[in-house]
């Protein structure tokens, strides 16, 4: 049943792949230009993950103290400011869509006029923003946890962990000048609902193992977010592709670092340790659901509150089903069916432990 979404017997990870730098660069130097050309987009984005690998292009394996000392020299190279880089002064155009279609799911409600559609991206998109708010806090104190491990051994790993820290720290401001700028073109009415400290101190509970699983699985749907967000749409906002974009830069740094840190800690484990953290990790996953549920219910009710026309009953079930199955996607499913993210738990997990994670995921999936 594991083969089913994937999972990859247990075994050591292929160190086979090579570092596209210049596509890379190409990006880095120059990202303005290239957004809607999903072409470039889709090459340039797997030259950043094929950094992930272990082997550079001379062929000489390059060790972990490399990969963190390439993570920092990146973080330095890319590193934006809020106002300077993303919001350039500008506000949010409310005649736009703020997620593209192919995350907020909109074109399934046929039903709704293309106003309707439009807002309920938007609704999307204002709660996109607080969950990122709200998973940049226990991630942000977690990498500070692990990056003690580091204090007084390797200095790259430190420095990284460090700057990662600091940027979700500052990726939470981002997203919370996104809710205040959204907040001052929408109804009012709009709810977020969980708590930001109370989910973080109960992911916080849970097994460092399970706890780096979790964030590797955000980090690497962000990835994929941000593959959707630049496909050529006229009505999507120039704005928030700017804050997928460089969300993305950085996060695709930190994606490289959650792995090296992941299978640092797997590495240390009894199998009976890793059994343990694979059930937090069913549970956290199973949490996130709970969060994803109350959320789509609040912002259900929020759009049939402030849509302008009443729906008929049928039409507010199909808007509750759609909003749920497009959160589930963005914030579960796009993630476990990413490649990179099914390889690299794959790698560290048994057959029967993939096999557990896989039955465990099905309601959610379907």
């Amino acid at each position: 049943m594991a083969e089913r979404y994937g999972f990859p017997p247990r075994g050591p990870m292929k160190q086979t792949k090579q570092i596209a730098r210049r596509s890379e660069m190409a990006l880095l130097q120059s990202p303005h230009r290239l957004i809607g050309d999903g072409c470039t987009i889709t090459l340039l984005t797997r030259a950043i993950d094929e950094e992930t690998t272990m082997q550079s292009q001379t062929g000489k394996i390059v060790s972990t103290t490399e990969r963190y000392a390439k993570a920092v020299a990146t973080s330095k190279r890319i590193r934006f400011d809020i106002e300077r880089d993303v919001i350039r002064g500008r506000s949010f155009d409310f005649t736009k869509k703020f997620l593209p279609d192919g995350l907020s799911k909109v074109e399934a409600l046929d039903f709704l006029t293309a106003d309707e559609k439009r807002l309920l991206s938007q609704i999307q998109g204002r709660t996109y923003a607080n969950m990122f708010g709200l998973v940049e806090r226990f991630i942000a104190a977690k990498v500070v946890e692990v990056g003690s491990d580091h204090r007084l051994g390797d200095q790259n790993a430190l420095e990284a962990l460090v700057r990662f820290a600091d940027e979700e720290i500052k990726h939470q401001e981002l997203f919370r000048r996104v809710e205040r700028m959204c907040a001052t073109g929408m109804p009012e009415g709009y709810a977020f609902v969980p708590e930001p400290n109370a989910v973080a101190e109960a992911v916080l509970s849970k097994s460092t193992w399970a706890v780096l699983a979790l964030t590797c699985h955000i980090e690497l749907f962000v990835l994929a977010h941000y593959r959707e967000s630049v496909k050529a749409d006229p009505n999507a906002s120039p704005l928030w592709n700017d804050v997928f974009l460089y969300h993305w830069r950085e996060e695709s740094q930190h994606a490289i670092i959650d792995e090296l840190e992941w299978q640092r800690i797997d590495a240390g484990l009894s199998p009976e340790e890793r059994e343990r953290a694979v059930t937090d990790l069913i549970e956290l996953v199973s949490a996130v659901d709970g969060l994803v549920q109350l959320q789509a219910r609040a912002d259900t009710d929020y759009f049939l509150k402030v849509c302008g026309r009443s729906l008929s009953a049928a039409e507010a079930e199909r808007v509750r089903i759609g909003v749920l199955a497009a959160y589930r996607w963005q914030y579960i499913v796009s993630g476990v069916q990413e490649p990179r993210f099914v390889k690299i738990l794959g790698g560290l997990i048994t057959e029967r432990q993939a096999d557990r994670i896989t039955r465990a995921l099905a309601p959610v999936m379907h």
